[in-house]
């Protein structure tokens, strides 16, 4: 938009003093936005609900209910803050901040917009990325913190000493361990085009003239997958079985109360922001949009509106759908979501290598194919799950499972990973063979 002298711009992150203004100035902005996204989300959530429902939701704590999240926090901080005394304190302390603390941390490595030009006293112009930081191993990064997340309700579960928490924090444990096979496997789609794990480098390959460049159009399949699983990840409904409390009375934070029960709280409602910056990024263009290429301070404007979409599309999931029942929930993980995971991403490895070796058009024409596969391939193991409204016996369910897709699938995975320990176990055998003749002919001689 403007004429700038290229000798008057100068890179932020090669200026060590601007740089580190930057990272503290956008630390403190990422924190601040996320403490107040959390207050306004749970109004977001209480009047989009009300909405679906139709009726008024929260509307007295100051004009149109915006003072409710102030409310509800003075209530929680004055309210009595109890300890079990047959709970491990130390533990039962800790564990709603290693809830918090990986929720806010999987956003440090995502670009929230792309770099703006900012002048300063000294006349020259400085190029600040609107992102905390870029490493080139931005996808690992976030699994690791999403790992360490779930460690806070097992923990919680653990520390309260009580039946119903030890329970919620088992089934997140297992909920986990199934869902995050999924949400690997479906991250590695953008790692696979782009050839990178950079969430810098991800979102910028999306930068096309039209949304169509956005890769939930080249695989949707792993898409859908990876919202399902970040979904679960989080435990909202219907994946909320960690707190069930028809079942286990609130489940995990059954014994937590006062500020306690609110670190808990709050770091449900960030963790939605969370997964839905990281669903933006990797599939939906991330700040990439109409005129942002242009003006590119409407890039973290872009951001948040899909921000908040998502999080609608959260609570509007929550207000229609029942929680599920748990069997079904680790079937739908472990029989559906992680087969059409390794489907999607071995489809998304021809087409590049198609798109690679005989050009675009037998690129495109293997994306096709594999969209097609794909989903006549999840169609078939959905609709062997259907219908299944009465609970079948242990036989028959250990049948079903051998003559299903995904079971197959599954198995012939794990034969191939294992055949590596098989080499490596029979050449181990064969050491010790010789080993042992060794030794005995040495025996055999020093007898003679």
């Amino acid at each position: 938009m403007f004429n700038i002298d290229p000798n008057l711009i100068i890179d932020c992150a090669a200026s060590g003093g601007c740089g580190v203004i930057r990272a503290v100035v956008i630390s403190l902005l990422i924190f601040i936005t996320l403490l107040t996204g959390f207050a306004y989300t749970t109004l977001l959530e209480r009047r989009f609900i009300a909405f679906i429902q139709d009726r008024l939701g929260p509307n007295r704590a100051g004009p149109l209910g915006l003072l409710f999240p102030i409310a509800d926090a003075i209530k929680l901080f004055f309210k009595e803050d109890v300890t079990p005394s047959s709970a491990d304190r130390v533990i039962f302390w800790i564990a709603p901040v290693l809830k918090v603390i990986p929720a806010i941390m999987v956003v440090a490595v995502v670009p929230l917009g792309p770099p703006i030009l900012i002048p300063w006293f000294d006349g020259l112009w400085y190029r600040v990325p609107l992102g905390l930081t870029d490493v080139n191993v931005g996808i690992l990064f976030m699994l690791a913190w999403f790992s360490l997340g779930s460690y806070g309700i097992v923990l919680a579960g653990w520390a309260s000493n009580n039946k119903y928490s030890m329970l919620g924090g088992l089934r997140a444990s297992a909920q986990m361990v199934s869902y995050e096979l999924s949400l690997g496997v479906s991250m590695s789609i953008p790692i696979i085009v782009t050839g990178s794990m950079s969430l810098q480098t991800i979102v910028d390959s999306q930068a096309t003239p039209s949304i169509l460049g956005w890769y939930v159009f080249q695989n949707p399949v792993a898409a859908i997958i990876l919202l399902v699983a970040l979904l679960a990840e989080v435990n909202r409904a219907p994946f909320d079985l960690p707190e069930a409390e028809q079942e286990l009375t609130a489940g995990y934070h059954t014994e937590y109360s006062g500020m306690k029960f609110a670190l808990f709280f709050m770091a449900e409602y960030i963790s939605m922001i969370s997964v839905s910056v990281v669903a933006v990024a990797l599939f939906f263009g991330g700040y990439h949009f109409i005129l942002v290429d242009q003006i590119p301070i409407l890039g973290p404007i872009v951001f948040g509106v899909k921000v908040i979409l998502f999080l609608m599309g959260m609570i509007w999931l929550r207000a229609t759908l029942p929680r599920i029942r748990y069997d079904r929930l680790m079937a739908l993980g472990w029989k559906v979501l992680f087969p059409l995971a390794l489907v999607a991403a071995g489809w998304t490895a021809v087409a590049v290598l198609a798109g690679d070796a005989f050009g675009q058009a037998a690129g495109t024409f293997a994306w096709i194919c594999g969209a097609i596969v794909t989903i006549v391939v999840g169609a078939v193991m959905m609709q062997g799950r259907a219908g299944d409204d009465e609970a079948p016996s242990r036989v028959e369910e250990v049948a079903l499972e051998r003559r299903s897709l995904g079971f197959q699938i599954v198995s012939a995975v794990g034969i191939l990973l294992m055949i590596p320990v098989w080499l490596f176990n029979g050449g181990l055998r064969q050491l010790r063979n010789v080993q042992r003749a060794v030794r005995l002919d040495d025996t055999k001689s020093g007898g003679n």
